[in-house]
């Protein structure tokens, strides 16, 4: 079977390769980084990831809005997001669900358990 494909779309360039090498590392996944939500998008439509780890706070576009847009397209609407923020107060978490992602992974994460998180909330057994 092959390894799940994850796209990682987060502007913080240390993030993106600590949660890329944790996912190479500890799942054996194949992951493709994005630098802005624009950046993404694109990625996402034309590679058709698994899942998508998606940075809540962004310069060019926030998280939710980027879901929203991946929603709206037929080519991506399918693939189950997980949030990035540093934001975990009870009322966004609920607030960023009602918006149809599959969880939220609080900023800083541990990279040694960050797959396994990933795949508890993306129902990945």
């Amino acid at each position: 079977m092959p390894p799940e494909r994850i796209l990682i779309i987060d502007d913080e360039e240390d993030i993106r390769l600590i949660a890329e090498i944790s996912l190479r590392l500890t799942e054996a996944w194949e992951v493709v980084t994005a630098e802005s939500a624009t950046a993404g998008l694109t990625i996402a439509r034309e590679w058709i990831p698994d899942a998508i780890l998606l940075d809540v706070m962004m310069p060019d576009m926030n998280g939710p809005t980027a879901v929203e847009q991946l929603q709206t397209d037929p080519s991506t609407a399918r693939i189950p997001v997980v949030l990035l923020t540093a934001k975990v107060q009870p009322a966004d978490r609920q607030r960023y669900l009602q918006i149809g992602v599959r969880g939220v992974i609080a900023k800083p994460f541990d990279p040694l358990t960050l797959g396994a998180s990933m795949r508890e909330l993306l129902g990945w057994g």
